[in-house]
């Protein structure tokens, strides 16, 4: 999927071996550097040729009144976007007093490298001026994951055959507000086309200067935003190693400082410029304040030195992958693309300290900088196994934005909390209900990822002081949202089902449906989770208990409530296709002919008025599918299996949250080649960018779900019900998988082989597990070697609509499939094929074709 003579394959390093201006936008993502708080792009260090030159800090955002074109009681108000921060990035080359300018230069060498054990950009150049002078250039670009606020940046001047005048200019800009390498504000870009996936853009001023100044190589900007008030401030000084003489000369204003270093180079003596870069950022405390902080972060690291700093990032790193590696045996490209994904979920999560995890993470302004509920179910998995604090802080953030999400659910008449389905600071920020505020299954999401987190740490001290705050507030929402339906016309007698009406699943082709079966199911674990755990509370921490009680004014019959509110959930569930029906009416709907759909008419949402997507049963991401994997205990094998080959033919992949989940559950139910497929396409989404929009940031949920794929559908891992098991996938390409969890405390190395699966135990407790039902203990310091009978049932291809072949309904009518393109009614006549768009989307034999005169037609 990718171009190997430009990208080749090496395990620990994504390379580049030439540039192409035309994809810079791609490049800028992959080559992207951050550390969950602070994130640069991979922008050119010249300053020029960029899509979009980003800094980002992770929470620094502006706020706008949400203008709606017709306005109703409860609608968001309040839209945030990140902010794109003051750029450091800039270093630009000059010699003769020519600059180096990447596109007309006579470049004769050229490398860049992400090296993701060193967590360090480095990039070689090789120029010849036109004066005939070889000038090699070499960059090397880190964000520090031990210190937080700190970036570190250096170039390396060698000219190699002549003596030459060379300047460096170092320089801070605010990109945000339109300021240039140049000074002054650039002719305006091109617009880009309309996609609801990107940022929204402010164009009034929003940096307002604060403090401005130059202190010998040192130079300070900060800022305070217009609307939300945050302030931030960037620092950032110069050391200059060379045996050339030199000479510095300064700028600074309002929005652009300029240290430039003018050398008398001799040929073959390098001159290496170091930039230590500081930015802190703040919900309100003043930028002086904030200069000091960074003043503070530059005096410690300079004193320690630009070494230490590498060394310090190694160190870190080696610790990172030690319990966080994923290797796949004899598959190097498989193996880069894995390590590239989790170097992601450490440059989004590992810093974040207590703010969200953006979609794009610090990678690019995609989605506005905003959190959503990929945060819980994509990546805190991986935390939670892998690196527990950064899942607990990630935790946290969801308790701190308790209070905005209580008042949301007030606003929508619903008792407890609602939490946004995108934000930053904690208040709703979508302004299309339809498919923001009605994904009210967000609350089921974030209790379940308590749940996960405490399950696989035993954090019962996080959960009893403020994650049990989070599982009460979330079942209280369900208990006033749903209804009670009996079938005797008593409630609380026999025949007594408790429905969820108006909501949108995760699938957003989908949206305000009646008992949305994945919102149901969420639902129905919220509310046991949280009846589970006061009484857990009430018996084994009985002063918590008691704290937790008085707080939230919790009412004696409340958890039994919850309890028969679960109990009683109605599961929507076709006896005659034999399978779970999205929601109430997803089956009356018609089949979208995903087959015979143009190429160029995907993705659908760029392409079809939302109205015309609801009316067909078509999916944008796994929906039911995710619910089969994240509840699969509570699913049979045989449902599983008929309701993945139903939903599959339907599913367009158009969101990068799909691919993750297909492969899982196509490797549970047999569809192995398939599970693979499905693989190597979340695996490559940005990396080949697939959805064409990899310029916007990193996919982080995608790399989060990669991990997920390998570990839970190749590598078999459940944890229903809090207990560990394992009934592996493992291709059969593929001679080894190993991976590592963390449980209760215990480090367990897990490999999986195609006869075997080994599990050894670091020091901590013993661990008890099943392998595929069969109960097992690995003691602290040993191994369990459990010998395998196959890797599952193997069924081969993939499902196909033509499955369903003259299939009916509840009410009797065929299930047929059409496009939105035919002129003439639904369903397909003979007499309509000519005037149809594209392909004919009729397959012969396999779906059934109407006449006008209602009777159908055999052999179409």
């Amino acid at each position: 999927m990718m171009d190997r003579d430009r990208f080749p394959v090496d395990p620990w390093r994504l390379i580049e071996t030439s540039m192409d201006l035309d994809d810079v936008g791609v490049t800028e993502t992959l080559f992207a550097v951050g550390n969950g708080y602070l994130g640069l792009r991979g922008n050119f260090p010249e300053g020029r040729w960029a899509q979009e030159h980003g800094t980002f800090l992770n929470g620094f955002h502006e706020t706008f009144p949400i203008r709606h074109a017709e306005q109703a009681y409860g609608f968001a108000e309040v839209g945030q976007i990140i902010i794109n921060a003051p750029d450091a990035k800039v270093m630009r080359v000059y010699v003769d007093d020519e600059p180096l300018s990447l596109d007309i230069a006579d470049i004769r060498e050229y490398e860049r490298v992400l090296d993701m054990k060193d967590g360090v950009l480095r990039r070689h150049i090789l120029w010849t001026t036109p004066a005939g002078k070889d000038v090699r250039i070499d960059m090397d670009r880190m964000v520090s994951f031990e210190e937080k606020h700190l970036a570190l940046l250096s170039l390396t001047v060698t000219v190699l055959n002549a003596d030459a005048p060379i300047s460096i200019s170092s320089q801070l800009v605010n990109r945000q507000d339109g300021e240039d390498v140049y000074g002054g504000t650039p002719l305006a870009s091109k617009k880009s086309a309309f996609d609801p996936r990107r940022a929204e853009h402010i164009e009034e001023r929003v940096l307002q200067p604060q403090d401005y100044w130059q202190d010998g190589a040192r130079s300070a900007l900060s800022y305070r935003v217009a609307d939300s008030g945050m302030t931030m401030a960037v620092l950032t000084d110069h050391v200059l190693e060379t045996e050339n003489s030199y000479e510095v000369r300064r700028l600074i204003e309002p929005d652009i400082a300029k240290s430039i270093f003018r050398v008398h180079a001799r040929a073959g003596v390098p001159t290496r410029l170091v930039k230590f870069v500081a930015y802190h950022s703040s919900r309100g405390v003043p930028a002086r304040e904030l200069i000091d902080r960074c003043r503070r972060t530059l005096d410690r690291a300079m004193s320690e030195g630009a070494d230490k700093q590498y060394q310090m990032q190694r160190a870190w790193l080696d610790e990172f992958w030690s319990r966080s590696d994923v290797r796949i045996s004899g598959r190097d490209d498989l193996q880069q693309a894995t390590r590239w994904c989790l170097f992601q979920l450490a440059q989004a999560s590992a810093r974040a300290d207590g703010q969200g995890i953006p979609a794009k993470g610090v990678t690019g302004s995609g989605y506005s900088g905003h959190y959503f509920w990929d945060t819980e179910i994509y990546i805190l998995p991986f935390l939670a196994y892998t690196s527990p604090l950064w899942a607990r802080n990630t935790l946290r953030m969801r308790y701190l934005m308790l209070p905005a999400a209580r008042h949301r659910a007030e606003q929508l008449n619903e008792a407890g909390a609602l939490f946004p389905w995108r934000t930053i600071n904690g208040e709703e920020a979508s302004a299309y209900y339809a498919a923001g505020t009605a994904q009210y299954h967000i609350n089921a999401d974030i209790s379940y990822a308590l749940a996960k987190y405490i399950r696989a740490t035993g954090d019962d001290d996080f959960l009893y002081r403020e994650g049990v705050d989070i599982a009460v507030e979330t079942a209280r929402l369900w208990t006033t949202l749903g209804f009670w339906r009996s079938s005797d016309g008593i409630i609380d007698g026999e025949g007594e089902t408790f429905h969820i009406h108006g909501v949108t699943g995760p699938d957003e082709y989908t949206t305000v449906v009646n008992d949305n079966l994945f919102t149901n199911v969420m639902a129905r674990f919220n509310l046991r989770f949280a009846a589970r755990t006061v009484r857990e509370m009430a018996e084994q921490a009985p002063e918590a208990y008691a704290l937790m009680v008085d707080r939230l004014g919790l009412g004696a019959d409340e958890p039994d409530e919850w309890e028969r509110a679960a109990e009683a959930m109605h599961i929507p569930y076709s006896p005659a296709l034999g399978i779970h029906p999205q929601d109430h009416v997803f089956l009356e709907r018609e089949v979208w002919d995903l087959e015979h759909t143009p190429k160029e008419q995907r993705p659908l949402l760029l392409h079809f008025h939302p109205l015309v997507i609801y009316r067909y049963q078509v999916l944008k991401q796994a929906d039911v599918v995710l619910a089969l994997f994240l509840q699969g205990n509570h699913f049979t094998d045989e449902e599983k299996l008929a309701d993945f080959e139903y939903y599959d033919p339907l599913t367009t992949g158009d969101s990068t949250l799909s691919a993750v989940v297909q492969s899982i559950l196509a490797a549970e139910v047999g569809y192995q080649d398939l599970a693979l497929e499905y693989f190597r396409e979340a695996i490559y989404v940005d990396l080949a960018d697939l959805h064409n929009n990899a310029p916007d940031g990193v996919h982080v949920a995608s790399a989060g779900g990669v991990w997920t794929a390998l570990v839970s559908g190749f590598g078999g891992m459940r944890d229903h019900f809090g207990e560990l098991s394992f009934d592996p996938r493992l291709p059969a390409e593929w001679p080894e998988l190993s991976y590592v969890l963390h449980w209760h405390g215990t480090r367990l190395d897990v490999t999986v082989r195609r006869d075997e699966i080994a599990i050894r135990a670091g020091e901590g407790d013993a661990v008890a597990f099943l392998v595929r039902g069969q109960e097992f203990t690995v003691d602290p310091g040993g191994e369990v070697v459990v010998p395998l009978v196959g890797q599952g049932p193997v069924i081969p291809g993939r499902p196909t609509f033509g499955q369903f072949a003259n299939a009916r309904r509840e009410d009797g009518t065929f299930l047929s499939a059409s496009l939105p393109t035919v002129t003439s009614a639904v369903p397909v006549t003979t007499e309509a094929i000519p005037v149809i768009t594209g392909a004919i989307p009729v397959v012969t034999g396999v779906l059934p074709v109407v006449g006008r005169d209602g009777e159908l037609v055999e052999d179409a």
